[in-house]
């Protein structure tokens, strides 16, 4: 018997997990029973990437020894390194290159591989794609890239390995914060992309690079920066009225506010605006004062939409204060949301059932031949 699913498979429940979940309605999410923006704001991402590894955060000598192992990873195998010049001469984007990078990683399929080897696997992915895309950031402007280093934390080796500068503290705390902030968040499209194939009992690989595929659309991880491209438009408070009903009355999406989950405001939305907050500027002073306009003017011309700004929003306030250049904002998201789709891949490798729905045929009858 068939059973007709709804568009986009909304509340349909497809499996359980003990990685995390979102509560929309709360304005709330959390990994494992940790409350993921706790977590942000209190310990480091490598004990909240040792979470995700491991089911449980570290004590303090197994953190120590978990940053300096994953450090240890970053480091490119020559077989990567070596097409990297030619990856950025293409002239696809930082994602596309890094498909293209990661299928060159050896990878076992987890259908007959131990637990031991899918989590190395999963870890190799996760620290060598910040490595990678920063890596392809550099060439594509005509600069070396930028070895990375054992002695800095994830968040400082990436603003580092961008930038060749050793970030400020507040710098690379912001960005961490950031990341810890985007590890999981639900079934998104991504994580689910990342579970149909490990259903397959494919490698990790290939998880994370069709994950990474679906996580390159506009409506799904590319976001941080039209939001700040919407500003820009805008260009000054006199014309947030004007620009916003336009884009109201025309249907448009006004992006960096909503979510398909929360109903509230999200939380990781009003941290990052915390953080942004701590250092004000002309931008985060526009970003706060188009964020009450929107949510006012929403509230005025779509009353009971209850639209608030989503994490994309601050996202992109915030890398613009920590110098990320723009076209790398989605990318940075993606050096946390590996370690999430990774957990995934993993723990659905443990079911051993395909994941294989059905689509209802509507098209013109089949002639067939008797």
């Amino acid at each position: 018997m068939l059973i007709d699913a709804p568009k986009g498979l909304k509340d349909v429940v497809v499996t359980t997990t003990l990685i995390g979940d979102v509560n929309g309605a709360a304005g709330y999410y959390h990994y494992r029973e940790h409350d993921a923006i706790e977590l942000a704001r209190t310990r480091t991402f490598e004990d909240v990437w040792f979470l995700f590894v491991e089911g449980r955060l570290p004590d303090e000598d197994e953190s120590a020894l978990f940053r300096a192992q994953t450090a240890q990873l970053r480091d490119l195998p020559n077989s990567i390194r070596e097409v990297l010049p030619a990856i950025a001469r293409s002239g696809c984007t930082a994602l596309a290159g890094l498909r293209t990078a990661l299928s060159l990683l050896p990878s076992q399929p987890m259908w007959d591989a131990p637990m031991s080897t899918r989590k190395a696997d999963a870890l190799k992915v996760s620290a060598m794609t910040p490595t990678i895309l920063a890596a392809l950031h550099r060439l594509k402007l005509g600069l070396d890239p930028v070895n990375p280093r054992v002695d800095l934390s994830t968040s400082a080796n990436w603003l580092y390995m961008l930038t060749g500068l050793e970030p400020s503290t507040w710098t690379s705390r912001a960005v961490e914060q950031y990341l810890i902030a985007t590890i999981d968040h639900g079934f998104n499209a991504s994580t689910f992309t990342a579970r149909v194939v490990a259903s397959a009992g494919a490698d990790v690989v290939s998880a994370v690079t069709a994950a990474i595929g679906t996580f390159s659309g506009p409506l799904h991880g590319g976001a941080p920066d039209r939001a700040l491209e919407a500003l820009d438009l805008i260009g000054s408070p006199d014309n947030i009225d004007a620009w916003v009903r336009e884009r109201i009355e025309q249907g448009d999406r006004i992006m960096g506010f909503g979510h398909p989950v929360y109903k509230t405001e999200d939380p990781r939305a009003r941290m990052l605006k915390e953080i942004a907050l701590e250092h004000p500027n002309d931008l985060t002073t526009f970003a706060v004062t188009v964020e009450r306009k929107v949510i006012d003017l929403l509230e005025e011309l779509k009353p009971g939409r209850q639209l608030y700004a989503n994490v994309e929003f601050y996202a992109g306030v915030v890398m613009e204060l920590c110098g990320i250049p723009r076209d790398m904002f989605t990318p940075t998201f993606a050096c946390s949301r590996v370690i999430g789709w990774c957990a995934n891949a993993l723990e659905q490798s443990e079911d051993t059932k395909i994941i294989r729905p059905v689509a209802r045929y509507t098209g013109p009858q089949p002639h067939i031949v008797r």
